[in-house]
């Protein structure tokens, strides 16, 4: 049965049901107790940040689910998900590649690097390799200039890297990956 009293359909034990397989419990017990509030709609970004922290990113179908539970339009749902750079519509590789852009790493040939990046992966900018490994992404800044160009890959840093390096970063993240780490 539904921890919230304020059910809207009358079929709120389906659409609870059907919302339970794709968010998980904890999630839908967290929006029963947002519903609770006179204001419910205005937690919908704290929902889908702890959406978006259990599946790694928001799909359609999480979208549809949180619309039905928060009693919100979809089109807002989706509006927001997709109005908020954090937000994340599709989902991310096992490794995050972030080429920093920042002035001293561009003088020193991070569009090269980037541009070798995006050869041997086959993808572009904030885009995930069709074998769900890597995602690729800039940043202005990583703040370790003095390392410059800089690539991090989740919380590895790589300095000093050229564009002939890159394959060589890259293999050492795909043995990680079928090594299951």
């Amino acid at each position: 049965m539904s921890t919230c009293t304020c059910k809207t359909t009358d079929n709120w034990e389906q659409v609870e049901a059907a919302a339970k397989l794709v968010l998980g419990e904890k999630i839908v017990a967290l929006i029963a107790e947002c519903r609770r509030d006179p204001h419910s709609e205005s937690r919908l970004i704290s929902v889908l940040h702890k959406v978006q922290a259990q599946y790694g990113y928001l799909s359609d179908t999480h979208l549809d689910a949180v619309a039905q539970l928060l009693q919100v339009p979809a089109a807002k749902v989706a509006g927001v998900a997709g109005f908020y750079h954090f937000f994340r519509l599709k989902p991310r590789g096992k490794f995050m590649i972030n080429v920093c852009l920042g002035t001293a790493c561009y003088v020193k040939g991070a569009d090269r690097i980037a541009q070798k990046l995006m050869e041997e992966l086959g993808i572009q900018w904030g885009e995930t390799s069709k074998d769900g490994v890597f995602t690729l992404e800039a940043s202005r800044c990583l703040g370790t200039c003095g390392l410059a160009p800089v690539v991090m890959i989740n919380n590895d840093v790589h300095g000093d890297v050229t564009a002939d390096q890159v394959p060589s970063i890259l293999e050492k993240y795909i043995k990680k990956a079928k090594a299951g780490e």
